[in-house]
């Protein structure tokens, strides 16, 4: 199964949230309200985000997070990214080759990379502003993914 990290999936959701109120600055703690993640998740995440360039952060009694550009140039793929670092299905598809112990007699390595930039390539076509639209209408603009060939 391949899974993003719990960390990941709770760094989308927050995010999404904070695409529903562009203007606003949040709070850790609102946006725990809104999206039921613990307050010190949310609070160690909007870090996380603010540090990779996707939320603005300012301190003082008017101070807060909000998003760092418009929700439409901001995609899950980067929000991923921050959270978890580079997308790589395998340790051969990213830059760690040190991890794999048939590095040098592997058949398929060579094929890891296109199926990785794929799959990227999926959640960089999801934007923050598909993901506030509502389900049914992402579903009714979804492109078909193409089938692969056993």
């Amino acid at each position: 199964m391949i899974r993003l990290t719990n960390l990941a999936d709770y760094a989308v959701v927050v995010m999404a949230a904070a695409a529903r109120e562009p203007k606003a600055k949040l709070s850790a703690s609102r946006v725990a309200e809104l999206t039921t993640i613990p307050a010190p998740t949310v609070a160690k995440l909007m870090g996380t985000l603010a540090r990779g360039g996707l939320l603005t952060a300012s301190r003082g009694v008017s101070g807060g997070f909000t998003l760092a550009r418009d929700p439409a140039l901001i995609s899950v793929a980067q929000i991923v990214e921050a959270v978890d670092g580079p997308i790589a299905l395998t340790s051969c598809a990213g830059n760690d080759t040190t991890e794999c112990a048939m590095e040098g007699h592997c058949a398929i390595r060579g094929h890891w990379g296109p199926i990785n930039q794929a799959v990227r390539g999926a959640l960089a076509a999801v934007t923050l502003a598909d993901l506030v639209q509502p389900a049914a209408a992402v579903t009714a603009e979804a492109t078909p993914v193409p089938a692969f060939a056993d």
